[in-house]
């Protein structure tokens, strides 16, 4: 199953306003883990950024002059995401952006019922608790401590920690996937079967036995009732 964590910057708060997307950052999952595909970039709003925005994220008009307008990427974002569900946090706010800058161009919008709401999840979870990025940060002992301003990119990537927490854990995802991965991977051409199967991590030293040896005597004496025919006797147990 592949998803896509999303995030965008602004000029402001509401393209009603006139206010642009400036950067994108979105970040590939499938079955739950980071491929390691990312999609970025920086947009020229074609406006200016206030300063109240760049205190924000940081992004500057001087910075993003030279950068590619909406519609110049429009295609190679859509092309990015396909036809995955968007995971978000306050997802109706980067849809809305989205949707008026695609709708400008006449191009397909991004439905509601596409979106994974990281907030409404953390809000269901959490009730009456803070449920921002940071405080999930936090919350899950996700380390955010390079996040001194808001960045798409950056962003999307802690949003994939901690959507992936909120879901039930990634330790379960990563070993799951892993296995699966190992065990559909093709064999080298003239390897054997066995040196293509999944290895087994080994402990680093046995579990000490568990069996006391009086717990062994009782056993075999037991056994010795069963008879000649006891399977135990049979397989040697």
């Amino acid at each position: 199953m592949r998803e896509i964590c999303l995030d965008t910057e602004t000029t402001g708060l509401k393209p009603q306003e006139g206010h642009r997307v400036i950067e994108i950052g979105a970040v590939e999952l499938v079955n739950h883990i980071p491929t390691g595909r990312i999609y970025h970039v920086y947009i020229n709003p074609e406006r200016d950024v206030p300063a109240e925005a760049v205190k924000v994220h940081g992004i500057t008009e001087e910075f993003l002059a030279d950068k590619p307008k909406f519609a110049e990427i429009a295609q190679e974002f859509l092309d990015f995401i396909g036809d995955a569900p968007l995971v978000i946090h306050n997802a109706e706010f980067d849809r809305g952006f989205l949707n008026w800058e695609l709708g400008m161009l006449n191009m397909p919008q991004i439905p509601q019922e596409r979106c994974i709401d990281t907030l409404m999840i953390a809000r269901r979870k959490f009730p009456m608790a803070q449920n921002s990025l940071d405080a999930l940060c936090r919350r899950f002992g996700i380390d955010n401590s390079h996040r001194t301003l808001h960045g798409a990119l950056l962003d999307a990537e802690i949003l994939a920690e901690v959507y992936l927490e909120l879901i039930g854990g990634r330790q379960i995802g990563l070993s799951l996937v892993a296995e699966d991965a190992a065990a559909s991977a093709p064999a080298a051409a003239g390897a054997s079967a066995a040196s293509s199967a999944p290895r087994r991590r080994q402990r680093p030293a046995p579990l000490p036995p568990r069996l006391t040896e009086e717990d062994i005597r009782r056993h075999a004496a037991f056994v010795e009732t069963l008879g000649d025919d006891a399977m135990w006797k049979k397989y040697g147990v």
